[in-house]
């Protein structure tokens, strides 16, 4: 079986003698536009799927394409969310999904992300999906979260090397990301598949231009608009581009630096410390705009329009879905050289790299990205990375290969 989605041809239909693969996709209830491009791309193929969601993971999508049954396991949120409140509802959750598992028809379950107490999702229900007799396929979007988050315990590697045992076939994202699984959990070379992560295809593109999304956040046309996008945490250091940003501006008056995504409240004192970095007179004058919120879906295009380049100034990473985000919109990237960002940011045609921790060098690698054809002919870069990206990481192939273990687990 071949390793990466590139390798493989795409067959655009399947062939109407194959009996039809049933599956379980359980997303946690999480993640919704992988949940939702994964799923489409399967029904495409011929799966016919049981999506295991909640409201967040819902959509028109799922209620109404054919062959898809949407089950949505979460109870409603209640308006009084105390503790006893929230432990009740993911207790109701998880009855529900024991109860799901032992109706569902379907052999094979998929699970995208575990649900909500990571020990008990690794463990005991692992054993329960097995005792079902599901054949059990994961997709390893961290292969130890814990360890890049600085949290890591004896008790988190051996829940999840419990986990990567029980599972009867892992996809990842990234050769580096198997190889870690082999050399540090154990796991057998032919139970995992190396798929390309697929671009992010769930948001709204319209008829915006760059320009009017630039004016519409304030910026002038002519400004040079870095853009660090997604969920505030620490192993994405912030705190790295804005020393880097104070060598640029000292340089150039025309270098601006958005910062927009939620901080969820464990990383509350992080974003309390990135606010306490910006310099006043940078705040004063808006040359930083730090957009501490959640970003709705509708407004995620306008600054992926706006931007110039996004910027991924990471400490750690295995895989990062913000980066195909950009790449489904050709905005270019400037990258840290950690995780696997050396195989996806193609120096010189989708972006450009930097050494990590390392303040001067990001500048370095800005300034060569500006200084650059990328940047000089931005529209026509834009349209070749959207390109690129269809090239390689469509969600056809991920589900070519995907559908691929799936019949190879019904066979064996």
């Amino acid at each position: 079986m071949p390793t990466l989605a590139e390798d493989i041809s795409v067959s655009a239909k399947p062939s109407a003698s194959q009996t039809p693969l049933e599956v379980s996709l359980l997303t946690g209830g999480v993640d919704r536009p992988y949940a939702q491009g994964l799923a489409m791309a399967l029904i495409a193929k011929g799966v016919r799927l049981d999506v295991i969601g909640s409201d967040y993971v819902d959509s028109p999508e799922m209620q109404t394409t054919s062959g898809l049954r949407f089950f949505n396991l979460w109870p409603p949120q209640s308006a009084n969310r105390t503790a006893a409140g929230k432990l009740s509802r993911v207790l109701r959750h998880y009855a529900s999904l024991i109860r799901y598992t032992a109706a569902a028809k379907p052999k094979v379950f998929h699970i995208l992300w575990n649900s909500k107490v990571q020990f008990f999702d690794r463990t005991l229900l692992m054993l329960y999906y097995k005792a079902m007799r599901k054949r059990v396929t994961l997709t390893a979007h961290n292969v130890n979260e814990a360890r890049r988050d600085g949290k890591d315990s004896f008790l988190n590697r051996l829940t999840l090397r419990m986990q990567y045992r029980l599972t009867d076939h892992i996809f990842v994202h990234t050769q580096k990301m198997k190889d870690e699984l082999i050399s540090d959990f154990g796991v057998r070379d032919r139970v995992v598949t190396v798929i390309r992560h697929p671009i992010n295809d769930a948001f709204p593109d319209t008829s915006l231009t760059s320009a009017e999304a630039k004016q519409k956040l304030g910026l002038q046309s002519h400004e040079k608009a870095l853009l660090c996008f997604g969920r505030i945490k620490p192993y994405k250091g912030i705190e790295h581009m804005l020393e880097t940003f104070q060598i640029l501006a000292k340089q150039d008056r025309s270098y601006r630096l958005i910062i927009a995504g939620e901080a969820e409240k464990r990383n509350e004192d992080y974003l309390n410390e990135i606010r306490r970095l910006i310099p006043s007179e940078l705040m004063h004058d808006e040359r930083v705009l730090l957009k501490a919120q959640f970003i709705p879906d509708e407004d995620v295009e306008l600054y992926l329009k706006a931007a110039d380049v996004m910027v991924l100034p990471y400490n750690q990473i295995f895989q990062s879905g913000v980066l195909f985000l950009g790449y489904s919109f050709g905005l270019p990237v400037v990258a840290t050289d950690v995780g696997s960002f050396k195989e996806e940011v193609v120096e010189g045609r989708t972006g450009f790299m930097s050494r990590p921790g390392d303040p001067a060098d990001l500048a370095r690698a800005i300034s060569d990205y500006f200084s650059s054809g990328l940047y000089k002919n931005l529209s026509k870069t834009r349209t070749e990375i959207k390109e690129h990206a269809d090239r390689h990481h469509s969600w056809a192939a991920v589900a070519e290969l995907t559908s691929n273990a799936y019949v190879d687990l019904k066979s064996n």
